[in-house]
């Protein structure tokens, strides 16, 4: 090889490595066997979350896995064409987007990934699939947070009623 080939690769391996470091997630899955459209549909709804879909060699995978520190728990993911999908905001975007296609499109196969800096396997990417997005956990939280607040005007007008009884009777 070249050194100019080397110097190339060294770089691309640097910027997936980067790419490990900083995302919030990152899904590995092998995308065999999708049609054109399928790939189209599927970059077009991981692109709307902010999700990058990024189909890279396995020996620079390898290699910036061992760059940031995932070796040991990564390695035996990259058997296979893979993809990775990298999320920097959202890290249950991914996961969830990527299991919905793979129930409906028996050709994606889920490998594993990290979430947070730990690494996922394809049962935990399952679990975070089922989650609800970033709105819908705050639309919960405020629901919980707004719960005693109803729950004593409930009680301050039940009281209230029953006064209003007990004067009319």
């Amino acid at each position: 090889m070249s050194e100019a080939t080397i110097a190339l690769k060294a770089q691309q391996v640097s910027e997936v490595a980067d790419k490990f470091k900083s995302a919030a997630s990152a899904v590995v899955v092998d995308v065999r066997g999708l049609t054109v459209e399928q790939a189209n549909n599927l970059r077009s709804e991981l692109r709307s979350e902010g999700v990058e879909l990024k189909v890279i060699k396995n020996k620079i995978l390898t290699r910036a896995v061992e760059a940031a520190d995932l070796t040991d728990l990564m390695n035996d993911l990259f058997v296979g064409p893979s993809a990775v999908a990298f999320s920097n905001e959202d890290a249950i975007a991914p996961s969830r987007i990527l299991k919905k296609f793979a129930d409906n499109i028996e050709a994606l196969e889920i490998k594993g990934g990290v979430v947070d800096g730990q690494v996922a396997s394809v049962e935990d990417i399952n679990k975070y699939a089922a989650l609800p997005d970033r709105d819908g956990l705050l639309s919960m939280l405020l629901s919980t947070l707004q719960a005693p607040v109803r729950n004593f005007a409930y009680a301050v007008k039940a009281v209230s009623d029953a006064k209003e009884e007990a004067a009319e009777a």
